[in-house]
């Protein structure tokens, strides 16, 4: 990959980051799990024309500052960024910029359906965009580990259990230990919570697309009923797209 040759699109975590690199609207490469430490380093021996940042738990204007000394033309998607979408939202200075991206990529992949986005990570996101391209709000709900956290923090004699996603195995529906009862509740809980929620968007906001993306996806992917598109890069996709519409407003 040669110096000043792409767009990178970099979604950072609290601990982790993942670059998405693009050729115009092709998505050439994903690198996963880095470092923030060594983020830096990354972003240098593959340094991009172009790049755009988005957190939610970082500051990134340290990034910003070294590629732009570098000469690549750099973003940053805060609430003030202009996008391709239109937002419908009270609160848009506190809208998260990855609920903001994979709206976005959304309708990239999407662009003459209505879309929601079911986004599993820390929390779950349920996010609503119209045909139309605008961004109408959604649901915010507790994430798949949150809710085994929930149970051990308020409660005396619930264990903690931590799900290694590799290891998982679908529960049964009766669970026949506390362990068992627990994994059941937390997985059929949200699996009927998901299957509800899609099921009230299409009866009261009419027929989309529903994109499934997150950390904790691939856990309820097989099991879900209603018809959905995995799509584990749409918010880098989404990225990309918000990185080529500034380019272009800049060089208008």
């Amino acid at each position: 990959m040669s110096a000043l040759a792409r767009n990178a699109a970099v979604d950072i975590g609290n601990t982790f980051a993942k670059i998405g690199w693009f050729d115009d609207e092709t998505l050439v490469a994903v690198e996963k799990n880095i470092p923030v430490e060594k983020l830096e380093a990354q972003l240098l021996e593959r340094l991009p024309a172009h790049a755009i940042f988005s957190s939610t738990s970082q500051e990134t204007s340290q990034w910003v500052d070294i590629l732009k000394d570098r000469g690549s033309v750099v973003f940053q998607l805060t609430p003030m960024l202009p996008l391709p979408i239109e937002k419908d939202y009270d609160t848009p200075m506190t809208l998260g910029a990855d609920r903001v991206a994979a709206a976005v990529g959304a309708k990239v992949l999407f662009p003459d359906n209505n879309c929601l986005v079911i986004d599993m990570g820390t929390c779950v996101t349920y996010d609503w965009v119209s045909k139309m391209g605008v961004f109408g709000g959604g649901i915010i709900s507790p994430g798949f580990r949150m809710r085994f956290q929930a149970m051990n923090a308020f409660t005396k004699r619930l264990p903690f259990i931590d799900i290694t996603p590799s290891d998982f195995i679908v529960p049964q529906l009766i669970g026949k230990s506390t362990r068992a009862a627990m994994e059941s509740g937390v997985f059929n809980g949200l699996l009927v919570e998901i299957e509800g929620v899609i099921e009230r968007y299409r009866s009261e906001q009419g027929e989309c697309q529903v994109l499934l993306c997150g950390g904790d996806a691939p856990l309820f992917e097989n099991s879900l009923k209603s018809r959905i598109f995995a799509a584990p890069n749409v918010v880098l996709t989404g990225l990309n797209r918000i990185l080529q519409y500034n380019i272009n407003l800049q060089n208008a």
